[in-house]
């Protein structure tokens, strides 16, 4: 039995989208490493509940099928700011929460470590 639910997920792991923009964090990626935390010895892996780990799948592919997103349609393709689903993630890919980030730092704090940081070839003298 445990040789099914381990080609279920594998089975999921393949059809899961992947997104190239959230490195570090996309959910896809962080699937395929539980899954494989989960099932280390492969088909032979003993599951110690079974029922959790099948409620656990069925959740997963109500995600991935977009089970409630079909079952509750919205009226409108954007939120109560405006923001479409497109600017939502071009907002939330890695490199714009980074520079995001770079642009909260003050002025002083920028100029410090642009001229103030050590640079590799001054550790070596």
């Amino acid at each position: 039995m445990a040789a099914s639910r381990y080609r279920r997920f594998l089975k999921l792991c393949e059809e899961w989208p992947v997104e190239e923009t959230k490195r570090q964090r996309d959910l896809g990626v962080f699937l395929r490493q539980r899954v494989a935390q989960a099932f280390r010895e492969g088909e032979n892996t003993q599951i110690a509940d079974p029922e959790a780990c099948d409620q656990m799948y069925e959740s997963l592919v109500r995600i991935h099928t977009n089970y409630y997103k079909n079952k509750y349609p919205r009226l409108k393709d954007t939120s109560f700011t405006g923001v479409t689903v497109e600017d939502c993630k071009m907002i939330l890919a890695t490199d714009i929460l980074k520079q995001m980030e770079d642009m909260k730092k003050g002025t002083w704090k920028r100029l410090r470590e642009k001229f103030y940081a050590k640079k590799p070839e001054e550790d070596s003298k």
